[in-house]
């Protein structure tokens, strides 16, 4: 019986040794791809910009149709060439969350489309996933845009 507390103590132990906690880099990692994401849409650069997104990426607005990766970076395409308006953003992060290789992330953005003189704001959640080059991705996220 000793032997088997021994062997169940010590299995413990590894999994809580190899299991790796958040750690504050995990959070900052997280907040510089938000932060980066936003130098690079407001910038024009929709490459860096898609590359915020998993591959696997599906996104639900209210109000609008589920969207897959591809859409996702056709739409940010799109915005970001369009010659008649210009789409600015600017992030609010509230909350991000580490679990692993997963991150809960609670955001407000806000996008400024000029001439228009449109200001819409849009809270939101975003979960991300370490994927295997180690970048933080956005697999799925849900956003609505609050009434003014």
């Amino acid at each position: 019986m000793p032997r088997r507390l021994a062997v169940l103590a010590a299995v413990i132990l590894a999994v809580v040794f190899v299991t790796s906690p958040a750690t504050a880099s995990d959070v900052d990692d997280i907040r510089a791809r938000l932060e980066q994401w936003t130098d690079d849409f407001n910038a024009g650069r929709a490459d860096e910009a898609c590359d915020l997104f998993s591959s696997e990426a599906i996104s639900n607005y209210r109000g609008q149709p589920e969207r897959s990766y591809d859409e996702i970076c056709a739409l940010l395409r799109k915005s970001i060439a369009d010659p008649a308006n210009d789409y600015h953003y600017e992030l609010d992060l509230r909350e991000i969350i580490v679990e692993g290789d997963l991150a809960v992330v609670r955001l407000t953005w806000t996008l400024f489309i000029s001439p228009l003189n449109i200001t819409s704001v849009e809270p939101g959640m975003d979960i991300f996933r370490r994927e295997a080059d180690g970048k933080w991705r956005i697999i799925r996220y849900l956003a609505y845009e609050e009434e003014l």
